[in-house]
């Protein structure tokens, strides 16, 4: 593998429990919390279903992830994929939209904990509890990556013993009490049986698995190899998919209301998981699931976060970006790192003083991604079926399953909102205005790729 021009590399200090650690804080354990009276009221009451079907879906990118990390196991996740399945122009599109993403998916993490703690101290703005919290998982990430990892699976075993405490109380009322609703209504509605109605909410759902990806980008700092960071993202996703499908299905039996009722009334949408559980269990585990929804989302900013830093990391070190972006310290990429944080704590705490400040960030943050995982399919369909280099082709795996992967991004960006498409155009449009004024000053020269992904040399190879 050439040396990388930037100087020093990133330190090898991760391993597979670490990675998991970053996935599951970036998704966040009961990320359903937020949107479970969208998805139930969306799909007839089929909220379960719905999750059963997005974990399958993401399924789709998950592999081509793990395809792709053993061929380039880099810094910069899509973003180096693409540069050699597709080729460099693609590659920086690629990071270019992925960047929108990781930098305004840590904003919207930040911001659902300064509210969630100004619900707590009313007495400090939204606005100065969103700042600490930048600050405080900025430290951590500028101090190290295992420090941060560390940290993070304190705060994502709190979580999970919280998620625990909320399964066991809602058994618990349902064999005293008995259901709201029929024991197979969260799997097939508690209405009429709609499927189209459960795709719509799919595209809904999608969003809570957005940051398992971001595994990916610690490719460097992996013990081990890069086939622990392709099982760690499948791993991760499985993990999430079973989390999220066990929590919304316990909710929708204890929900009060029929979807139909809460389809009605939009405004009891945003709060019905915490109804439920308030009418059901009691306040006390209301408070309970808030605080840890606080302190869960500020270190879900805390994994995108430093993603981000990773992947302006990478897109410097290929003159993408400045090169400044590209230096390290002690194996961490402070630079890149500390760029990430002012341009989210600058969006989280606008976000923070305005009032419809968090519509905004939400209508927007999903687009990049689904535009880099598209190129992250054609990626793999670049590399292993066009350009043939990385063995004899299996179908099925380098093509078949990365086109259907494709096509349910693809799905999932028409379904968007007005709002985000404009937004997701606009920031691709300044994308390609900089690759063009980039040309003719980037070095050229092909991207590394690990010597054991290249086919054998000799007849047949290929």
């Amino acid at each position: 593998m050439v040396p990388d021009p930037a100087g020093p590399g990133l330190r090898r200090t991760l391993g597979f429990r670490d990675l998991v650690v970053y996935g599951l804080l970036f998704i966040a354990p009961m990320a359903p919390v937020g949107v479970f009276g969208t998805l139930d009221a969306k799909s007839h009451g089929a909220v379960a279903l719905v999750y059963v079907v997005a974990t399958v879906a993401m399924a789709f990118t998950a592999f081509s992830y793990a395809q792709m990390v053993r061929v380039v196991p880099h810094a910069g996740s899509v973003f180096a994929y693409a540069r050699v399945g597709l080729g460099r122009g693609a590659g920086f599109v690629a990071g270019w939209m992925a960047m929108l993403d990781y930098l305004l998916i840590p904003a919207v993490a930040y911001l659902f904990s300064g509210i969630a703690m100004n619900a707590l101290v009313p007495e400090v703005s939204r606005w100065v509890w969103t700042a600490i919290a930048v600050v405080v998982t900025t430290l951590l990430n500028v101090w190290g990556v295992r420090a941060a990892a560390r940290v993070g699976f304190a705060v994502l075993a709190m979580e999970i013993v919280v998620l625990l405490v909320f399964v066991t109380a809602a058994v618990v009322v349902l064999v005293r009490d008995g259901a709201q609703r029929d024991l197979w209504s969260p799997f097939a509605g508690d209405t009429t049986f709609a499927f189209s109605a459960v795709l719509g909410a799919v595209s809904v759902a999608v969003l809570s698995y957005l940051g398992f990806d971001a595994i990916a980008s610690f490719a460097e700092e992996v013990t081990g190899g890069s086939a622990k960071v392709a099982r760690a993202v499948l791993v991760c996703l499985v993990l999430a998919g079973a989390l999220f499908v066990a929590q919304t299905y316990l909710v929708a039996l204890l929900e009060p209301l029929s979807s139909a009722e809460l389809a009605a009334d939009p405004a009891k949408q945003g709060s019905a998981f915490y109804d439920a559980v308030d009418v059901s269990v009691g306040t006390w585990l209301h408070d309970l699931v808030a605080v840890s929804k606080a302190i869960g989302a500020a270190f879900a900013a805390l994994a995108g976060q430093a993603a981000a830093g990773r992947l302006l990391f990478a897109m410097a070190r290929d003159r993408r970006l400045p090169r400044v972006l590209a230096r390290t310290g002690a194996g961490t990429p402070r630079v890149a790192l500390l760029v990430a944080a002012v341009i989210t704590l600058v969006a989280a705490v606008w976000a923070a003083r305005r009032d419809d400040g968090l519509d905004h960030l939400v209508s927007v943050v999903d687009v990049g991604a689904l535009t880099a995982f598209t190129l992250l399919h054609a990626s793999v369909v670049g590399w292993f079926v066009v350009r043939r280099l990385g063995g004899p082709v299996i179908w099925w795996r380098h093509l078949l399953l990365p086109v259907v992967g494709a096509a349910v991004t693809v799905a999932v960006i028409v379904t968007a909102s007005g709002t985000a498409q404009v937004v997701g155009a606009a920031w691709f449009a300044v994308g390609l205005v900089v690759l063009l004024a980039q040309r003719g000053r980037v070095d050229t020269g092909e991207p590394d790729v690990r010597a054991e992904e290249l086919p054998p040399k000799g007849p047949g190879a290929g």
